[in-house]
């Protein structure tokens, strides 16, 4: 259990971390080829060692399920929604609204056993805990007007 959530905290920090790498990028050259470079890396850094390492992963590729590919698709719409977001809304509540949608999505996969997960029952206290998260959040990004300049403070 340890070495799982340690590799998930490693997995957060490294998503946190792209994202202000694609931000870079898509300053210099739009939300496309962010996409396309994030991806397109991502493609050559895992395809060599399983070239090298795993060959036999290559048969087993073309023997699944075609709908089981669609999950590159999903990439693209998480790049490229990342970047958007980022630049609206700067990285830090960027992840955090990421966070929160990962937490309820997950729940929600769990506790129905969409596309054969094993079914963990749902409770009240995972949804106050994810309830909790989202008003963390929402405090977190909470801005409030100065009446004298119109200047926007965090509080």
């Amino acid at each position: 259990m340890i070495v799982g959530m340690v590799l998930a905290a490693m997995a957060g920090a490294a998503i946190s971390l792209q994202t202000v790498f694609n931000n870079k990028v898509n300053e210099k050259t739009g939300s496309w080829m962010t996409t396309t470079l994030a991806l397109g890396m991502g493609f050559l850094f895992a395809f060599i060692p399983v070239v090298i390492l795993e060959p036999q992963t290559l048969v087993q590729l073309v023997q699944m399920e075609t709908w089981y590919w669609f999950g590159g698709v999903i990439g693209v719409g998480v790049v490229f929604s990342l970047v958007q977001a980022m630049k609206r809304l700067g990285p830090t509540f960027t992840i955090s609204v990421v966070l929160v949608a990962q937490l309820g999505t997950a729940l929600l996969w769990d506790s129905t056993g969409w596309l054969g997960l094993e079914q963990i029952p749902l409770s009240p206290m995972k949804v106050l805990g994810i309830l909790l998260i989202l008003a963390g959040v929402l405090l977190f990004s909470y801005k409030k007007e100065t009446k004298t300049t119109g200047i926007r403070r965090e509080e």
